[in-house]
């Protein structure tokens, strides 16, 4: 009796200190958040002085209202908007097509075809070859030019491939029996059971999208087709040069501080969305990559 109290007592203690050390890293991983949210509602003076931690001081919105105001920040974050949500669509579409046939140990090629996506994971052509690549499809300045280039990530699709193949046969087997066809078992049977990696790979791929600064870099000049990323990268560039162009404006704000502003904004959607994929995530990544 007393082993098996000494073993709960154990247990016990056991998941108190990784309770503790698991809010400890939590605590760690947030606190350069905070201290970003802090800097962005201080005082241009407390900013430059670096007095602020995590909490404002001198609390202002001046940097806020500096990103707000200008027309060129909405139309930027409706380029990202656009571009995240029909990337995100687009990729998860054709990372589905290609990985559901590669599941499929009798499908032929199938080794080719993986040794190939794996040829293009280890080897990049660089951005030379992808900037004549887009320029010759007419695609320079445009919207598609920002998606095309992450369309598909051959680790998510290896993920989602992985997924596919730790479905029962059983349950297609049902299914083609019924008489339903290779692509109505996909649609109704497999991705309903694949919700979780499906979850999980939307979330890599919108992240990546919306975090994308190198490719508009190579392919976008015209302001009215940038993303929020790039704007952003502009506007602080601007900041760290309006002492020279208006001291007035200036007088509140700080280089630091309209960092800790553009890095929030451009977080923030991100962060919004994730709540709401949480109990799908952890369950999607750890079941996709189980299998090698």
């Amino acid at each position: 009796m007393s082993a098996v109290m000494e073993k709960r007592a154990g247990a016990r203690i056991a998941r108190a200190l990784n309770i503790m050390l698991l809010a400890l890293v939590s605590l760690i991983c947030l606190l350069p958040f905070v201290h970003m949210i802090a800097k962005s509602f201080s005082g241009a003076a407390a900013v430059s002085a670096g007095r602020v931690t995590f909490y404002p001081i001198d609390f202002t919105l001046n940097t806020y209202r500096y990103v707000l105001q200008d027309s060129l920040f909405f139309s930027s974050f409706r380029n990202s908007v656009i571009i995240t949500v029909g990337g995100t669509l687009l990729s998860l579409t054709f990372t589905v097509l290609a990985a559901y046939p590669l599941s499929k140990q009798h499908l032929r090629g199938r080794r080719v075809i993986l040794l190939l996506y794996v040829f293009t994971m280890l080897f990049y052509g660089g951005m030379v070859s992808i900037y004549v690549f887009m320029r010759t499809l007419n695609l320079l300045n445009t919207l598609a030019c920002q998606i095309i280039p992450l369309l598909v990530s051959q680790y998510n699709l290896f993920v989602m491939k992985t997924f596919f193949e730790g479905i029962p046969e059983s349950i297609e087997e049902s299914a083609h029996i019924d008489g339903a066809g290779p692509l109505r078992t996909l649609v109704s049977i497999v991705l309903p059971l694949s919700l979780p990696s499906l979850a999980t790979i939307g979330l890599f791929y919108a992240v990546a999208y919306w975090n994308n600064y190198y490719h508009p870099m190579l392919f976008i000049t015209r302001a009215d087709v940038k993303p929020l990323q790039m704007y952003l990268y502009e506007l602080i560039t601007t900041t760290q040069n309006l002492y020279e162009v208006d001291p007035v404006i200036a007088a509140g704000l700080s280089s630091s501080g309209m960092q800790a502003a553009a890095i929030v904004v451009s977080t923030l959607p991100i962060l919004l969305v994730y709540p709401f994929l949480q109990k799908y995530f952890i369950k999607g990544l750890t079941v996709g990559s189980v299998k090698g």
